[in-house]
């Protein structure tokens, strides 16, 4: 299983890198059809660990879970753990090892503020800073000059960037930075203020899923009908999939009818994702359902929610929110998942959102985290300082993730079953799982930057996204 990785260039010709790829196993060949091995196979598995998640830039923390000089919070990928810190001189990473025996500083899991006391060895009790400048060596004497150079003691930095109110990071000092690399999706999630977003609630789970399948439920709408019935109502209205899917379009309703059937699905959905779509965001909704509206379906559906997102927006300014304006923001983007490679995903609605993060933790298990996001007013709600963690089967979780956890392990059993080699894809609302497992083919093979940088601007798109040309 080992391949033969190139650096290369940023003049490297196609034949050197089909070269590079033709090296990596188990690749996806045919962008509709995905080898079912890459989701349980050990020896992939190890090759993503060494050549994909240590060279990716990954969200490491929210913001708002160290908004202070001093708070600091550990996170973890695989064997790697890293110091996220608020420092006077802003947000840093150190990775967390002693600098004499290697002892995590940080325990698995931990937050908390070292302002005051700084980072303490539980070992032999040396200490550093906030800024990660070591400050104390117990009986210096014992050892020698050359074994306590002041450059060598000081905990080693991680690369750090911040965007749309997270912390990233990544292991790679090659790599190009978060911007160039993340493209776009950054800039919609700016529009959208998610840096100003805080979490009403933080759950996570182990899921007896390899990292990549649980993330694929959350890449394409197609499973709704089946998974989310209750959510259907939706789909009745705007008929995307046909009545191949069993999706039967009554005869239009009235207008009337139309907005029960609106609010319907976005009660269910705000209910089913326990938030997506705020209670501020449907009390409007009730204010305004009995608004005169015209008599077509389409021109009654245009005004009502330019109404609509006019008073979310006034109403939340009223009270002190930073709402964005939403008429403004649906102009040039209302995608319904972002996708920011390899790991997170936000799902807005209007202004409110839920968000995950999907971590690898084995072959066949993976830790799943949910957020819900909102805009909330100061002490609305107190800060999560780590997700309450729950069984994957638990009945504490919202109805929506419950559905999706409920087939999960079930697909992760199937795909050991003779006969089974490869998913097969829809070219046109399944393409974002095919655009993202190519682009991992292109971290194992070692390509260059400025070719994974690319691809990952071209994978940072959209639910239901097509199958697209990665560039290479």
């Amino acid at each position: 299983m080992a391949t033969n990785a190139v650096k290369f260039e940023p003049s490297a010709n196609p034949a050197e890198v089909e070269e590079a790829l033709a090296a990596v196993p188990l690749r996806v060949t045919d962008p509709e059809r995905i080898p079912s091995r890459r989701y349980y196979d050990q020896q992939f598995f190890d090759l993503e660990k060494e050549k994909l998640w240590f060279r990716t830039w990954q969200m490491a923390a929210r913001l708002e879970e160290i908004p202070n000089v001093g708070d600091y919070m550990e996170y973890r990928i695989l064997d790697k753990s890293v110091i996220i810190v608020n420092t006077k001189n802003g947000v840093k990473a150190f990775h967390n090892a002693c600098r004499h025996r290697g002892v995590q500083l940080v325990p698995d899991g931990e937050s908390g503020n070292c302002k005051t006391r700084g980072f303490i060895c539980p070992f032999h009790g040396w200490r550093w800073n906030n800024e990660g400048e070591n400050t104390f060596v117990f009986g210096k004497q014992i050892f020698s000059e050359e074994a306590l150079d002041k450059a060598e003691l000081n905990l080693v930095p991680c690369r750090l960037e911040t965007a749309v109110g997270c912390a990233f990071i990544n292991f790679d000092d090659d790599a190009l930075g978060l911007r160039e690399t993340m493209g776009t999706v950054l800039d919609r999630g700016e529009e959208r203020g998610m840096d100003k977003l805080k979490m009403r609630w933080w759950y996570g789970t182990v899921l007896p899923t390899n990292w990549k399948l649980a993330m694929e439920a959350f890449m394409e709408g197609y499973h709704v009908m089946r998974t989310h019935p209750q959510l259907m109502v939706m789909a009745t209205l705007d008929g995307r999939f046909g009545q191949d899917m069993g999706v039967k379009r009554p005869s239009p309703p009235s207008v009337k009818e139309f907005v029960d059937m609106f609010i319907l699905g976005l009660e269910r959905l705000s209910a089913g994702m326990g938030g997506q779509v705020s209670q501020r965001e449907l009390d409007v909704l009730y204010d305004i359902r009995d608004m005169e509206l015209p008599e077509t379906i389409e021109q009654a559906a245009g005004v009502l929610t330019q109404r609509f997102f006019e008073e979310v927006t006034k109403r939340g300014r009223a009270d002190g929110l930073p709402v964005p304006d939403l008429n403004e923001m649906f102009k040039n983007t209302h995608y319904n998942v972002e996708f920011f490679f390899p790991h997170f995903f936000t799902v807005p609605s209007f202004s409110a959102m839920s968000s995950y993060r999907i971590r690898p933790l084995t072959a066949e298990t993976c830790f799943f985290e949910i957020w819900n996001l909102d805009f909330l007013k100061e002490g609305e709600v107190e800060t999560p300082k780590a997700p309450t963690i729950l069984p994957y089967d638990s009945k504490e979780f919202p109805e929506i993730p419950q559905q999706d956890y409920s087939n999960l392990p079930r697909q992760q059993l199937g795909l050991h079953a003779k006969g089974f080699d490869y998913m097969r894809l829809s070219h046109e609302y399944e393409g974002m799982i095919s655009n993202y497992q190519r682009l991992i083919d292109g971290y194992l093979a070692g390509l260059d930057p400025q070719l994974l940088a690319a691809g990952n601007r071209a994978v940072n798109q959209g639910y239901d996204s097509p199958i697209v040309d990665i560039g290479f």
